[in-house]
């Protein structure tokens, strides 16, 4: 507003289209709050009023969502919605869940307030601040008009008799309007962070969105490490033994088949069957180690550095078991990060090592390669990173050009009790 351009903005005009909407939509809360409260009350002694009671408790909710709609007009920002999703589908689930919320009833404050006192005042500044100033400019044309060039009405109070008076009262009006568009401004602006203040989140409640998402993200995280693990005893259980029964039958009819052109196809078909297998047993590494399963993060550490391209030192101080999704995610990092020293980084030894204290899990991945290495160049460490993330914990990568690459991941986990 302090802007030299405010005048010929669109501001004036969304904030008079906020005062004016809101004296409309306050009138409108009135009457139909007043109209269900009193029904409520005449039928509640043959209890047909109670669920007009209940709704007219929860006026406040379609009331604050339309509120949150008009604050667009006049801010960029507007308020978010503060309700929780009901836990359950079904009208009870969400009735109750919207009964025992705060927000419910400062949002049915908001409409008491709104429907008694606000709308008047939206009514009443309009009306000053634009519809007099307005009547003012228009007296010559209706003084030329109505009043037949005699004489016009100003205000419906004073009666103007001569042209130049006339004129004057105009020119007047123009400079009103021009000081009501900052009073319009100023009212909108006051009343937008009233509602804003009644009807937007606390930060209480922010607090417990916050935690219920990481809630539902860690059960998600869960959820895929359960599936994943599902499906390597599938594939370890079934297709595996499966195979290994077909090279072994195929190991005995080579056996049996005299030499000869049998004997050949027999003995190519033992040995693409004993790839498949290797090719299955990799897989079932990639999708979830059973190693990991079985004896926990060390060990699988351990076997993923014995399979590395480059030679590894490990040097891991963890005892005890950590929550299987924080293995997993700690097991895939490692992995990429030896994985990416050994194809990418020219690097003739890595380390790891890590350990858990205060809470939270530390590993470090370094390898002596050329360094100069981008998480963002496709590594496979961002979705790594992501899946770090959502456990609440983070991967930093230093990687100056010259080498040393050095990964490091922190995870806050607790040891459990699970036997190795």
């Amino acid at each position: 507003m302090s802007g030299p351009g405010f005048l010929l903005s669109s501001w004036p005009w969304r904030s008079a289209g906020y005062l004016l909407t809101g004296a409309v939509t306050g009138g409108a809360a009135l009457v139909l709050i007043a109209a269900t409260a009193a029904a409520g009350a005449v039928l509640t002694v043959v209890l047909v009023g109670i669920p007009l009671l209940v709704l007219a408790a929860l006026a406040g909710i379609p009331v604050a969502w339309v509120e949150r709609h008009r604050m667009r007009l006049i801010d960029a920002d507007p308020a978010v919605d503060p309700h929780r999703a009901p836990l359950a589908h079904g009208l009870w689930a969400w009735l109750t869940t919207r009964m025992r919320e705060q927000a419910t009833w400062r949002e049915l404050g908001h409409a008491l307030l709104f429907a008694v006192l606000l709308w008047p005042v939206d009514a009443l500044v309009v009306a000053v601040a634009l519809l007099c100033p307005l009547s003012m400019v228009t007296t010559p044309l209706l003084m030329a008009t109505v009043g037949g060039g005699q004489e016009a009405k100003v205000l419906k109070q004073w009666t103007v008799t001569t042209w130049p008076v006339a004129f004057g009262i105009a020119v007047l009006g123009v400079v009103l309007l021009m000081l009501g568009a900052y009073a319009l401004g100023v009212v909108a602006g006051a009343r937008a962070g009233l509602t804003r203040l009644l009807i937007a989140p606390r930060e209480a409640e922010l607090g417990t969105s916050v935690v219920e998402l990481t809630r539902s993200r860690l059960r998600l995280v869960d959820a895929f490490e359960a599936e994943r693990r599902r499906i390597e005893r599938d594939l370890h259980d079934g297709a595996q033994q499966r195979l290994v029964g077909l090279t072994m039958t195929l190991g005995l009819a080579r056996l049996d088949a005299p030499l000869g052109p049998v004997a050949d196809q027999l003995a190519r078909a033992q040995e693409e069957a004993d790839e498949v297998l290797a090719e299955l047993r990799e897989l079932i590494r990639g999708i979830h180690p059973k190693v990991l399963s079985d004896h926990g993060l060390p060990a699988a550490v351990a076997d993923a550095a014995d399979r590395s391209a480059i030679p590894v030192d490990v040097d891991l101080a963890l005892s005890g078991r950590l929550p299987q999704a924080v293995e997993a995610a700690a097991y895939f990092v490692v992995r990429e990060a030896l994985t990416n020293a050994a194809r990418h980084s020219g690097a003739s030894r890595a380390e790891v090592s890590g350990g858990h204290r205060d809470g939270r899990l530390f590993l470090q991945v370094r390898d002596n390669g050329r360094g100069g290495a981008d998480a963002r160049a496709g590594t496979g460490l961002t979705g790594l990173a992501d899946r770090v993330s959502a456990l609440d914990g983070r991967i930093s990568l230093s990687s100056p050009p010259g080498g040393p690459t050095l990964l490091r991941v922190e995870i806050p986990c607790v040891r459990t009790d699970r036997s190795a």
